[in-house]
């Protein structure tokens, strides 16, 4: 070793440095060989070229790697963020950018190089089962974006865990272990999940738990998720639901009225399905059931007071205790038969008095009513509403058969279509009158068991028909207009408040048409009831019967002019027999009273004429 020393002393000694430093060639041929040398113990760096290279360095900002070459490559430390756990002498693939920069350094990249053969890396992944490494980078709509070997892969909000995440943005810059769940080759889309990692783990415990679970067993928990419907409660590896009708007793609108996220809480198994990994908890049976301290001493017909905590269109429910509710039917509310919606009534909030209709402690239901905190008005109803006595009610109702009214809360009646007017004929009580109008009645019948009154209008009135049965007498003749045209006929106005109906047969006019609505004719009463009120009309028959008349009496004048004529001709005939001077004279004084005879026949016949027209005439003044 001290020889060596000592040759190398020597040889120092003996070299000049002149003549190196002024280049004048004595040691050119020694130079290159050294330098050859030198030049083959480094490696062969292509730019472009992936090698691997020896982490040698770790700053703020950069990391120094050795590739083997006569400098080192200097990468950006962000190209690591994934791998926060690099360590100065781990292995790593570098993308050479070029050979040296303006400082002499090697620039290489490591993002480059992982992105050249992430997606071979990724499909090896997935297909291996493999668990890798991601940076995540940020948030997005749904999940996150993770850093995978180079490749921006989405991490689904629900593959981030096992529980609900609230909070994305603490994952954010975070590096953690995941799985390769799907890859789009087309797209080049990646999606890795975390959940995945935890989920075989957890499948473990939960058999453990499962097996391990009885009915009525009590169990801690935390609250892991809350849904209008119920709670979700994490048993330490397995989920259970608590229906929210079993979170307590009394009514509960939402479960956050019970329970807050994250709260520690004591629930009971009710139920499990093992296949399913069901579990159904409750929390309401920790504690007594309300019923089993309701005071025993309450009986039907004690009065009760609570609040109402629902409504519906058939009722409302009242709490009278904590998780103790009765229901109060519509029916219940008020002496009133009409059909009529809760709501009228009471609304939820409410404080209400009632009275217990039905109580019965085995089924736990309880029936109440507010009604009967009044009087029932049916109760003296023959005194206070006699049949005879007038009253004011209000039309509440319409059928085809009358109208329902209501004199007062409760007690309702019924007005047929036939007691509604003496005179008009009512097609529809529409016609007569309108819903909440006020209408004077009177009591024709009580039938208080099935609560009802048969009501009148038109008794409040006399019976017309009894003046008009002298009025209108058969044959006599009326003037009325035409009101209504039907298929039938025509209804006839006679008058203030009466009617009467002409067929349409009786409806030709004298000129051959037919009367129209709006026309005002002379009628003559064919038919008159006062059963059933009705009068039977015609026009036709006015100038039909006139016409007949005025036939007649030219028949009966051709009939007698026959006989004067034949009584005349016998005459002539038997005084020929005996014809003297003086029976000449004679028969010329017969000639000249005939001829006159038949010179006053036109002035006859108008005269009767004359007398007929004032005989009708007189008929329309006695019918008036």
């Amino acid at each position: 070793m001290e020889e060596n020393k000592n040759a190398q002393a020597v040889a120092n000694e003996n070299f000049d440095w002149n003549a190196y430093e002024n280049e004048l060639g004595i040691y050119d041929e020694a130079k290159d060989q050294i330098a050859e040398r030198y030049d083959q113990t480094l490696s062969k760096v292509q730019v472009g070229e992936v090698v691997e290279g020896t982490v040698i360095g770790i700053g703020k900002r950069e990391v120094v790697v050795n590739i083997g070459y006569k400098s080192e490559g200097i990468i950006p430390i962000g190209e690591f963020r994934y791998n926060p756990e690099l360590a100065i002498g781990e292995k790593v693939e570098v993308f050479v950018e070029s050979a040296e920069n303006k400082k002499g350094q090697l620039i290489l990249s490591h993002k480059k190089a992982r992105q050249l053969k992430s997606w071979d890396r990724v499909n090896q992944a997935m297909d291996n089962d493999e668990i890798i490494k991601g940076y995540i980078k940020c948030r997005t709509k749904g999940g996150m974006i993770v850093d995978v070997f180079g490749i921006e892969a989405f991490l689904p909000g629900s593959q981030i865990d096992v529980k609900p995440i609230r909070d994305y943005d603490i994952y954010v810059d975070k590096t953690m272990e995941f799985k390769v769940v799907k890859i789009n080759q087309e797209y080049r889309n990646v999606v890795v999940s975390h959940k995945a990692l935890i989920e075989a783990e957890l499948e473990a415990q939960k058999k453990e738990i499962m097996s391990k679970l009885e009915k009525g067993q009590i169990l801690e928990g935390t609250v892991k998720n809350i849904t209008s419907y119920g709670v979700f409660i994490d048993l330490g590896g397995v989920d259970g639901l608590i229906h929210i009708t079993d979170l307590s007793w009394g009514r509960v609108n939402h479960p956050e009225e019970i329970v807050q996220l994250d709260q520690k809480l004591n629930v009971v198994i009710l139920d499990f399905d093992d296949a399913k990994k069901r579990i159904a908890l409750g929390l309401k049976q920790l504690t007594p059931h309300p019923w089993d301290a309701l005071d025993k001493n309450l009986k039907v017909g004690d009065k009760i007071k609570g609040k109402v905590v629902v409504m519906a269109d058939y009722g409302a429910f009242v709490e009278v205790a904590p998780g103790i509710e009765g229901l109060i039917h519509v029916s219940e509310m008020s002496w009133s038969q009409h059909l009529r919606s809760a709501q009228e009534f009471m609304k939820v909030g409410d404080e209400v008095e009632a009275v217990i209709l039905t109580l019965d402690y085995d089924e736990r239901k309880m029936s109440l009513g507010t009604k009967q905190l009044t009087p029932d008005p049916w109760e003296n109803i023959e005194t206070k509403y006699p049949v005879g006595s007038r009253h004011t009610a209000k039309v509440r109702n319409f059928t085809n058969f009358g109208v329902f009214v209501e004199i007062e809360e409760g007690i309702d009646g019924l007005i047929h279509i036939s007691d509604l007017s003496w005179t008009k004929k009512v097609k529809h009580p529409a016609e007569f009158t309108q819903i909440g109008a006020d209408i004077d009645v009177v009591v024709l019948e009580i039938d208080k068991e099935n609560r009802r009154l048969s009501l009148g209008h038109k008794q409040l009135e006399e019976n017309p028909w009894e003046a008009f049965e002298s009025q209108f007498t058969v044959d006599s003749v009326h003037e009325g207009t035409i009101t209504e045209m039907t298929d039938k006929g025509a209804v006839v106005s006679l008058g203030e408040n009466i009617e009467g109906f002409a067929p349409a047969r009786q409806l030709t006019k004298e000129d051959g048409t037919t009367a129209k609505v709006g026309e005002t004719l002379p009628f003559k009463v064919m038919e008159f009831s006062k059963s059933t009120r009705r009068i039977l009309l015609s026009h036709t028959r006015i100038f039909e019967e006139a016409k007949r008349a005025e036939e007649k009496a030219e028949k009966a004048e051709r009939r007698a002019e026959a006989d004067d004529t034949k009584s005349t001709v016998k005459k002539i005939n038997a005084s020929v027999e005996k014809t003297t001077l003086g029976d000449i004279e004679g028969l010329a004084q017969l000639k000249a009273d005939l001829e006159e005879a038949e010179a006053a026949k036109p002035k006859a016949k108008k005269a009767a004429k004359a007398k007929e027209a004032e005989v009708a005439e007189e008929s329309e003044e006695k019918a008036e």
